[in-house]
């Protein structure tokens, strides 16, 4: 079902790099969520009268909520197609994280209010009315949950779109409301136990914590979240797959918007090297990722000396250093000057944000000068922009 939706409603369906693209399957991922939930609310508001059941009920203005999420997502995900123009040079890919965010208030909202009622309704139980009908189509709304977390799981690995993903998991949690819905009309139903106000109020809590789960994800790249491991493999083994490009670091990448991102990136070249002749690699590097990866790449050129014995044994030296004070700490940029009586080294080390920069610095000049005191280290310290591995 999945693959039929998408060769009927998206046209170039594989091109997900390109943002038009990225928008149909957005339009695709709400008017689905629209329609499924809204059936859902209908079905369940009406059993939850019936039964005289808080915990139905408030299941069933949860997928109203979430209707009203996929509204608010299509509304998002439209805007955020827009081209780049004069005053959003970038885009407005970022919109699609607001409207998320948007979407969190409202489930959470949604969740405070049956919480007050579902509490009420613990202080004040009323009797329900049980109905086998009701479970069986309680039951077939669980079947419809798990499919659209399916979908909209495979939407977004497919995009990168971290609204579906959240949508995906929402889903996965509607699946255990409405199951513990179940359980609590089926014990009334055949032990008499009314057990409802506190189901009514699991469920809320569930609510809750999804909204302020899906508000958590979309904050991330709003206020600016690590650079994926994966991305940052995947951008320093494109570039360092050129001839003349001897290694790569202080990768930085920008989002403005899932289908949007600007980078930069230092490129270690032999410094000996024709300039023209590496400049026109870097030139092909830049407009290469911006058709393959998708990605703004600007590039900057750091030269090495490749042949020189003595630069390369005090680089190792000193990284052996680094690597007795802690295993994550690397150098870059080196770079040394010669004199008689004083050796200028230049370098810059990559401090992970849990050790102290200074202590760091104070150690590596203890552990240099003990190696030679000619030696006189200028140490620019920089942090590591890439996130950590699950």
């Amino acid at each position: 079902m999945t693959d039929f939706l998408v060769r009927r409603f998206v046209k170039d369906y594989e091109q997900t790099g390109k943002a038009s693209v990225r928008t149909a399957y957005g339009v695709l991922a709400s008017m689905v969520g629209i329609c499924c939930n809204v059936l859902l609310f209908v079905v369940k508001i009406t059993i939850g009268f019936f039964l005289n059941s808080v915990s139905v009920m408030s299941d069933a203005f949860n997928n109203l909520s979430d209707a009203a999420s996929s509204v608010i997502g299509f509304i998002g995900v439209r805007m955020a197609g827009r081209p780049a123009d004069k005053d959003h040079p970038f885009g407005h890919g970022r919109i699609e994280y607001i409207a998320a965010l948007i979407v969190s208030f409202l489930v959470i909202e949604v969740g405070l209010t049956f919480f007050k009622s579902s509490f009420g309704k613990i202080l004040h139980p009323e009797r329900l009315s049980f109905q086998a009908v009701s479970l069986v189509i309680l039951a077939l709304s669980i079947g419809v949950k798990l499919w659209m977390a399916y979908f909209n799981k495979k939407l977004g690995k497919r995009t990168g779109s971290k609204v579906m993903e959240a949508t995906a998991a929402d889903s996965l949690g509607d699946v255990l409301v409405t199951g513990a819905t179940i359980v609590s009309v089926l014990l009334y139903g055949i032990f008499d136990l009314n057990i409802d106000g506190f189901i009514g109020l699991a469920v809320s809590v569930v609510v809750i914590v999804a909204g302020i789960n899906i508000a958590r994800d979309t904050l991330k790249p709003l206020i600016g979240e690590a650079i994926d491991p994966e991305l940052y493999k995947k951008i320093k083994a494109f570039v360092e797959s050129y001839d003349g490009i001897e290694g790569t670091h202080d990768l930085l990448v920008h989002s403005y918007g899932p289908s949007t991102s600007i980078a930069s990136i230092h490129a270690e070249v032999d410094g000996h090297g024709n300039i023209e002749a590496i400049h026109e690699v870097i030139d092909q590097i830049e407009r290469d990722a911006k058709e393959k990866l998708g990605i703004l790449l600007v590039i900057h050129m750091d030269p090495l000396e490749l042949e020189d014995p003595v630069l390369e044994e005090r680089k190792g030296r000193i990284l052996g250093f680094l690597k007795e004070i802690d295993e994550r700490l690397t150098l870059h940029d080196f770079r040394m000057v010669n004199g008689r009586r004083r050796i200028n080294l230049f370098f810059d080390i990559v401090v992970p944000y849990d050790l102290d920069e200074g202590q760091v610095v104070d150690r590596l000049q203890q552990k240099i000068k003990a190696y030679d005191k000619r030696i006189e280290a200028v140490i620019t310290i920089d942090r590591s922009y890439v996130g950590q591995e699950n």
